[in-house]
């Protein structure tokens, strides 16, 4: 059995045709990668480097990955969303799209000099065996970046307990016809996550610690991002989330070492590099 969730996999088809990224504005986008990619490290690749994207969407990193590298391999369960990535991507004629699940990666064993997923293994049934299959196709000594769903295990009970009456709303959310979820979501990201992220804009430039307030995140972020990723959060059937502890392990039995984490947001983006083989 293929190791992918067949609705999810539509699902962010659909999120990547409505949502493409061509109404983020240059700076937001160049900010959101920069924040990703904060621990990636760009200078230990070696001169005109091949890697891998996977789960590449709308490619929104990889528009930004592509003008450092060699060649770009762009990964995607969604021929939907792999469209809204070559439309995105035509002005970078060293990506190369493949219309494959992470259990079938077109790449050889140990050819890659770097890979990274972000937002998308956790959507996957089997997290971990993703995960040993994008780092099956490493050179040893290669980097691997990979962003997960934290299981909120730096935040306070209350927080925990908040989500957990989200999630709720997401198992309920997800499973709506499609118009319907596009609906519920934006009201969500209109309602919810912007009054939040504007009012902790606020507090913040007032003086007060945000770190802790829901959808702080967002304070800086536009309307559209929130859109984004409320469709993103609230439309997903399949989400698993992991603390920081476990992706640690999860990458180790991958084969990752030199693990190191980004200290903030988005939580937790981690890079690890393959162990040399014995």
């Amino acid at each position: 059995m293929a190791n992918l969730h067949e609705r999810t996999v539509a699902g962010f088809g659909e999120e990547w045709s409505r949502f493409d990224q061509s109404e983020l504005s240059p700076s937001e986008a160049q900010r959101l990668f920069e924040e990703y990619f904060s621990v990636f490290p760009w200078a230990q690749l070696p001169e005109a480097p091949v890697g891998f994207d996977m789960g590449c969407g709308s490619g929104r990193w990889a528009k930004h990955v592509a003008p450092r590298v060699g060649t770009l391999h762009c990964v995607d369960a969604s021929d939907e969303a792999l469209t809204v990535a070559k439309r995105n991507l035509a002005a970078q004629p060293n990506c190369e799209f493949h219309h494959r699940g992470v259990d079938s990666l077109p790449f050889e064993s140990a050819s890659m000099d770097f890979g990274y997923s972000l937002g998308v293994l956790h959507h996957i049934p089997d997290t971990q065996a993703a995960l040993d299959q994008c780092v099956r196709a490493l050179k040893p000594g290669a980097p691997f970046l990979v962003y997960l769903y934290y299981r909120f295990d730096n935040r306070p009970a209350w927080f925990r307990t908040l989500w957990e009456a989200t999630d709720r709303a997401r198992r309920l959310i997800s499973r709506l016809p499609t118009t319907r979820r596009h609906l519920v979501t934006d009201v969500i990201a209109g309602t919810v996550y912007l009054p939040l992220a504007r009012t902790a804009a606020v507090l913040e430039k007032a003086g007060f610690n945000v770190s802790n307030l829901p959808l702080a995140a967002y304070r800086k972020l536009s309307l559209y991002t929130m859109r984004t990723d409320a469709l993103d959060r609230f439309g997903t059937q399949l989400e698993q989330r992991f603390t920081r502890d476990e992706i640690r392990s999860m990458m180790e039995r991958a084969g990752l070492e030199r693990i190191e984490f980004r200290e903030g947001v988005p939580y937790w983006c981690a890079v690890g590099r393959k162990r040399p083989q014995k």
